[in-house]
């Protein structure tokens, strides 16, 4: 049974406190997914081996773990043949457990995960004609309770730790056959004279950009999601651009400089709303964290510029944020804090017992037309994967709306079928 006693939980406002950041492991052994080379450095050190022996295995681990996707030590090749075993027997190189996987007619994949302990989250792959898209969750659950958002009906579970979290961006490299191809033979211990030598290339890649806009309030879980993502933009490790990740919150303003400081990523803020009584209706954190604290943290954020401009995303929700004095006021407000932005106009994606509707394609069209006559870019996102409830505001863990049961049965089914 899962372990849902892991952390308390506090107001639906209030910062989540951070859980452990590895999960245990019923067999003993230590999950390196989501640690850094330092950290994996100590375990190594922790397990018995000297410093010296400790500080190569654990460089050249963390090449084959990051770089390379492996996760069998026994091809490892540059690692001495007896020391593959040594390393088996303590520690294991993770993933998280695939539930279920789900293709959209446009293209979009959604996969159902699993952790170690048992609770179920989800991430979304978007491709598009230049650029592939990885939507990453970072808690199981969400205590923002938006109203329009149909994640926020769950409850929240416990933080992902930065091994889920990464895990997300490995298995899409993974699914996508993005791991660079070739032997690291060259690189081989004296003692493993009989590998062969080969040479070591990195394909051209599908998965171009991550948002941290799943599952969860990022910034409510800040210290698993910066090592999570230093991981993605470490040179030596996935070596993804930090212009190419975007971290997107709904206004947790205390911690908005310490992501640009300590992460600098791309910032996307969930607005939905330029009145008060609308926000606080749409986005409860308005409550705590009021429009005005929230743009000024916008105009303060770190590395923002015209080249680097924050996003706001905003979801256009029939009568109640569509308006024209809405749109106008949404310009008016932008102007007021100088901010270098861009406006995502979302149609909103319904879903089961919602109570609101999507605006009119000419309301949103008109809506964004105003927004770009005052200067401010204002695109209409396309709706992708709504079919297989992968779109924005509709992630709700799949879990929930089938039995373990029908699961099984339907993987059996296939099975047959194979």
């Amino acid at each position: 049974m899962a372990d849902t006693a892991l952390m308390t939980i506090p107001g639906l406002s209030d910062p989540v406190p951070a859980a452990r950041d590895i999960t245990p492991r019923a067999d003993g052994r230590i999950d390196l997914l989501g640690l850094s080379r330092p950290r994996i450095c100590e375990l190594f050190a922790a397990a018995g081996l000297d410093a010296k022996a400790a500080k190569l295995r654990a460089k050249q681990v963390f090449h084959w773990l990051y770089h390379r996707g492996v996760t069998d030590f026994d091809a490892m090749t540059d690692i001495a043949k007896s020391m593959r075993p040594w390393l088996a027997a303590r520690f294991v190189i993770g993933r998280p457990e695939i539930v279920e996987a789900q293709h959209s007619t446009d293209g979009t994949r959604k996969w159902l995960l699993r952790t170690a302990d048992g609770h179920d989250y989800e991430m979304v792959f978007i491709p598009d004609e230049t650029r592939g898209t990885l939507c990453v969750s970072s808690q199981v659950g969400c205590t923002l309770n938006c109203t329009f958002c149909h994640t926020g009906t769950m409850r929240l579970v416990r933080n992902l730790t930065p091994g889920e979290i990464v895990g997300q961006v490995m298995l899409a490299r993974d699914a996508l056959g993005e791991w660079p191809k070739g032997s690291m033979a060259s690189m081989a211990d004296a003692d493993d004279e009989d590998d062969e030598a080969g040479h070591y290339t990195a394909d051209g890649r599908l998965l171009t950009n991550i948002v941290m806009m799943g599952m969860g309030e990022p910034l409510y879980n800040f210290d698993h999601v910066r090592d999570a993502l230093m991981l993605v933009m470490d040179g030596d490790g996935l070596a993804l651009s930090k212009r190419r990740i975007t971290l997107s919150t709904s206004g947790v303003v205390p911690m908005m400089a310490r992501c640009g400081v300590e992460i600098g990523v791309n910032l996307a803020v969930s607005l939905h709303g330029v009145r008060k009584d609308v926000r606080d209706e749409l986005v409860p954190l308005n409550k705590k964290y009021g429009i005005e604290d929230l743009l000024q943290a916008c105009a303060d954020y770190p590395g923002a510029s015209n080249a680097r401009r924050i996003t706001f995303e905003y979801v256009m929700i029939k009568g109640k944020n569509d308006s024209d004095d809405d749109a106008r006021e949404l310009v008016r407000l932008l102007r007021q804090y100088d901010l270098p932005a861009k406006v995502n106009l979302i149609p909103f994606n319904p879903w089961p017992g919602s109570g609101y509707e999507c605006s009119t394609p000419d309301r949103i069209r008109a809506f964004s037309n105003i927004v770009f006559e005052g200067g401010i870019s204002a695109p209409v996102r396309t709706p992708r994967g709504r079919d297989i409830d992968a779109a924005c505001g509709q992630l709700k863990t799949a879990a929930e709306k089938k039995s373990r049961a029908q699961r099984d049965r339907q993987a059996a089914a296939a099975a047959e079928l194979a």
